[in-house]
């Protein structure tokens, strides 16, 4: 009986390790596969909508997002900019979740369905505050490392969470590069063009900008879209999805301070100010970056070169051509796509 015992437990012992091989080979394959994938050519615009919206409390916020993917797939957080929203990712998420990733897109505060818990709290539209945002929402949702892809707002929030957190990015997409500034800075006086690409700054530093903003921050949202993409023909349809997502109440106020601070003309809130000292030394992004810009980006971006030596890690940057504007991930989503898997597969290599 004890020989046949042993035999037994051998056999068994040799199936479960045969098992846990077969099993460790499939999961292989299918990491392979992912990192290998080909992006399948997608118009822009092919997908109108996101699957039912989720909340969930985080830090100052009941955060909206959106969700799509495997939810055993490596994460992937897609940030929106002003004034744009997460439908700037309708056609990215599918590509990504067909690919094996598990996609998460929020609105930031001040868009859509995200909400303040508390009346109480400052309506602070401070970058420091919004990146804090993103940790409590990955935090929240116990996400540890995900690899963070965003433009404009997004763009810095993913900046300054792989500056300061960077154990909290695996890696990283930003168009148009290092976005992470402060108040001292944006005192300085730039060349003429470059203030004429800042006037709805200026014009938000005063009270009649806030109440034009207030009134007409469609027909304003509209026109910035026009300016920043020049060459996107996008249709009143795809316009009217997003701009359902101005409509939060903190929309202007969170816009308007956020203009204001970047300016000196509104003051921040004591509880980031360590987090500003931090940003203001303009720290460096050590986790793989890839950078994108389009050649119609017709809203104010840095030039490449102006920025290459603030990624430390494994960078490159990819211009693209096509009348891609400002909006990239919703202009060229097959690209930006594949640069969130590229990101990816050097962080796992």
């Amino acid at each position: 009986m004890d020989d046949i015992n042993q035999d037994r437990r051998r056999f068994v012992g040799t199936a479960a390790m045969a098992v846990a091989a077969a099993q460790l080979g499939v999961s292989g394959r299918a990491e392979a596969q992912r990192m290998e994938a080909k992006m399948p050519a997608i118009k822009p615009g092919t997908h109108t909508s996101f699957g039912p919206l989720k909340q969930i409390n985080a830090g100052l916020l009941n955060v909206g997002y959106a969700e799509a993917g495997p939810a055993n797939g490596p994460v992937v957080v897609l940030l929106h900019g002003w004034p744009y929203d997460i439908y700037s990712f309708v056609d990215v998420a599918p590509m990504l979740a067909e690919s094996g990733y598990r996609v998460i897109v929020p609105y930031l505060r001040g868009y859509g369905t995200t909400r303040f818990l508390s009346n109480e709290t400052v309506r602070n539209g401070q970058p420091s505050a919004v990146a804090v945002d993103l940790k409590d929402f990955l935090d929240a949702l116990k996400i540890e490392k995900p690899i963070l892809a965003g433009f404009d707002w997004g763009g810095r929030d993913a900046n300054i969470i792989a500056a300061l957190w960077p154990e909290r990015c695996k890696a990283m997409v930003s168009v148009s590069g290092y976005l992470i500034s402060n108040p001292e800075a944006g005192k300085l006086p730039a060349p003429p063009k470059a203030e004429f690409d800042f006037w709805y700054q200026f014009y938000f530093a005063t009270e009649r900008g806030r109440a034009g903003y207030e009134k007409y921050r469609r027909e304003f949202s509209k026109l910035i879209w026009q300016t920043a993409s020049p060459k996107w023909s996008f249709d009143d349809a795809t316009f009217a999805r997003s701009a359902t997502a101005f409509e939060n109440p903190d929309h202007v106020v969170i816009s308007i301070h956020n203009y204001r601070w970047r300016l000196g003309l509104a003051d921040g809130e004591r509880r980031y100010d360590d987090l500003e000292k931090r940003l203001a030394q303009a720290p460096a992004v050590t986790v793989p970056t890839i950078t994108m810009e389009g050649d119609a980006n017709g809203a104010p971006h840095p030039e490449p070169s102006a920025y290459a030596k603030k990624f430390t890690g494994r960078y490159e940057h990819r211009d693209l051509t096509g009348g891609i504007g400002h909006n990239l991930p919703q202009e060229a989503p097959e690209a930006f796509a594949k640069a969130v898997i590229d990101a990816d597969r050097w962080a796992s290599a």
